[in-house]
């Protein structure tokens, strides 16, 4: 079965603002396989993350490209348009791990009622926690009304709930209060709502632009909301700070007002692109703890043998029922229909210039 009008968003992986559409070659579909019409996903902050350190941490290895391009990574929904795979039936919808683009083939394995994984070959080497998708006939977590704010957030949550989680077991390395850049981005509202719901005890205060002071006030996640040049002002007590700005300049500055009462500092996210620093301020001879990448799939992993799967499950869904609660009215979903949106969309969050109060979700 040929697929006309089958189209990618290449991005040149040297030059992240450089783009271009592609047209997909779609071949006749291989023994075991199925392909997937791209119906939904979201483009959001995680988007770039995953082009910035496309490379270091394979993000582009999931959706090859030519020499010297790559195809960012989305989270959506598809339906199956064709099945060579004789688990997986034509109609049947999915959510999962998709390009940007239109169409996807994949080779599932490891099927069961609620998913699969994709078993081709290239994909291997990446966590595998990138390779599964959910069935959604049979999908406890989806909702049908629901499916935006899972494109949009669900991803980011749980990167949030994966932080709280591994900063709890560390009794958040004896800290009183955690500080969180870019608070209005969605992983930072994910973590300061698993924070205050099961952590407490720890003042959560967000740092953000001027602008989103306000926005960022009224989700009601944080304790304290300052603008990035009130550093200063910060109390110097015991503190670890999650940074998901990526900004050296700020990562700098937070370390030197805290010096040694910086007990932890984590990197997660890059949403201040043009001010990331050379690797994003990790290697930066800086006072205070030294700064340390989260890689959620890895806390994934910890998560699962802690609990086992069912009780992970169970944290997961209680967190984030409570998430969709406080969060629910302050982001409105936004529509954009056809994959050129996809590509002036991930330009426009590459560039700083996308309203954190709103979740943008493409129909390709």
């Amino acid at each position: 079965m040929t697929q006309a009008a089958a189209q990618a968003v290449h991005v040149q992986k040297d030059e992240l603002a450089t783009t271009h559409m592609a047209d997909l070659d779609m071949p006749a579909l291989a023994n075991g396989a199925a392909r997937l019409e791209i119906e939904s996903f979201s483009v959001t902050a995680n988007n770039i993350t995953y082009a910035v350190v496309g490379d270091g941490f394979g993000y582009w290895n999931f959706f090859p490209a030519p020499d010297g391009h790559g195809i960012v990574p989305m989270w959506g929904h598809a339906k199956v348009i064709d099945s060579n795979c004789a688990d997986i039936a034509v109609g049947e919808r999915v959510y999962g791990y998709l390009p940007m683009a239109t169409h996807l083939d994949v080779v599932p394995g490891n099927v069961s009622k609620s998913g699969f994984v994709d078993t081709a070959k290239h994909r291997q080497p990446m966590s595998p926690i990138y390779n599964q998708y959910s069935r959604l006939a049979n999908d406890p977590e989806h909702d049908p009304a629901r499916e935006g704010e899972r494109m949009i957030f669900g991803p980011l949550f749980k990167t949030g709930f994966l932080i709280e989680y591994f900063m709890r077991n560390e009794s958040w390395f004896g800290a009183e209060q955690v500080v969180l850049t870019s608070a209005s981005s969605k992983t930072a509202m994910g973590l300061a709502a698993v924070a205050k719901q099961r952590s407490p005890g720890v003042k959560r205060i967000g740092l953000t632009s001027a602008g989103n002071v306000a926005f960022v006030e009224s989700t009601g996640l944080y304790d304290q909301v300052l603008a990035y040049d009130a550093v200063g002002s910060l109390e110097t007590v015991p503190s670890v700070t999650v940074d998901f700005a990526g900004n050296a300049g700020l990562l700098a500055s937070l370390h030197t007002h805290f010096a040694d009462a910086l007990k932890y500092s984590c990197l997660v996210g890059v949403t201040h692109i043009e001010e990331r620093g050379e690797g994003m301020g990790g290697a930066a001879d800086l006072p205070g703890a030294k700064p340390t990448m989260f890689f959620a799939p890895d806390h994934a992993v910890a998560l699962f043998k802690e609990l086992g799967p069912e009780g992970a499950g169970k944290q997961l869904a209680e967190s984030w029922h409570y998430f969709l609660s406080a969060v629910g009215d302050t982001v409105a979903i936004e529509r954009h229909a056809g994959l050129d949106a996809a590509r002036s969309t991930y330009l426009a969050m590459l560039g700083g210039k996308v309203d954190p109060a709103v979740g943008i979700v493409i129909e390709p």
